[in-house]
């Protein structure tokens, strides 16, 4: 399949470690877009983070709704800044975009957002989306917005979503406490009951989380899109299905017989 435009959501777990905000990861993403637009490909990047750069800054407590906020404001400038510099080593200019879910309600609303979106893309530009957290309370309460990023993919009309995140797919069982669980390469339907699955705060694989990816997938295929669930940490199986359309790990969700 030729992509020709395509979102890229990368979770706060990858941007991150150890307190910090993780540069090194940050840069090989960067330089992985500018492989992508080389070859004609456009690019959206649904990036969240801001509450983990914004605790580098300021230590909150984070279980605080309120402090979670005030983090996403301090963050947001400080991570659009890491990305500008990253960016700028490739001649690459971007943009910011604060959205929530929400903005995609209104059919006004979304259609400036489009109509920004395609200016930019039609002039070389990446968007970075970042969710408005310090303003919106669900993104902070409820994974890391992977379903605004579904959003953006349907009515941005891009191909594609890939979600980079801190699993490499979508597996049989918890891998982290199954070492019998195998990955799921190619997913066509999701049932009811792996969309209700718990999500407790004590279980780092749902939290984030895969509920949160599973209801992404389950959107975009209700709506003939597809999406790819693939490790950030390590971009080449992204790099080599995207621009040689060879699959070789990760879980892709699609519709089809």
């Amino acid at each position: 399949m030729n992509f020709k435009r395509v979102v890229i959501k990368v979770g706060s777990a990858v941007l991150s470690e150890n307190g910090k905000l993780a540069k090194d990861r940050i840069r090989n993403l960067v330089e992985l877009i500018a492989k992508l637009k080389k070859a004609g490909i456009e690019i959206i990047l649904v990036s969240s983070g801001a509450v983990s750069a914004g605790y580098t800054k300021l230590k909150l407590d984070k279980t605080v709704l309120a402090n979670r906020q005030a983090l996403a404001s301090i963050g947001q400038s400080y991570l659009m800044s890491i990305y500008q510099k990253k960016f700028n080593d490739f001649n690459i200019t971007i943009s910011q975009i604060l959205l929530t879910q929400a903005d995609f309600d209104s059919r006004k609303t979304s259609k400036n957002i489009q109509n920004t979106i395609n200016i930019l893309l039609e002039n070389g530009v990446v968007p970075i989306i970042n969710e408005n957290d310090s303003v919106a309370t669900d993104e902070l309460v409820f994974g890391d917005n992977d379903q605004l990023s579904a959003y953006s993919t349907y009515y941005l009309n891009a191909d594609i979503l890939i979600i980079l995140s801190d699993i490499d797919g979508y597996y049989t069982d918890n891998p982290k406490t199954n070492k019998n669980a195998k990955i799921r390469r190619i997913v066509k339907h999701i049932s009811e009951s792996e969309l209700n699955q718990i999500v407790t705060p004590n279980n780092e694989f749902a939290t984030g989380g895969i509920v949160t990816k599973l209801k992404s997938a389950k959107f975009l295929m209700d709506n003939k899109k597809s999406m790819f669930l693939s490790s950030g940490y390590n971009l080449i199986n992204v790099e080599k299905y995207l621009l040689h359309n060879i699959y070789k790990n990760g879980t892709i969700f699609q519709i089809g017989n």
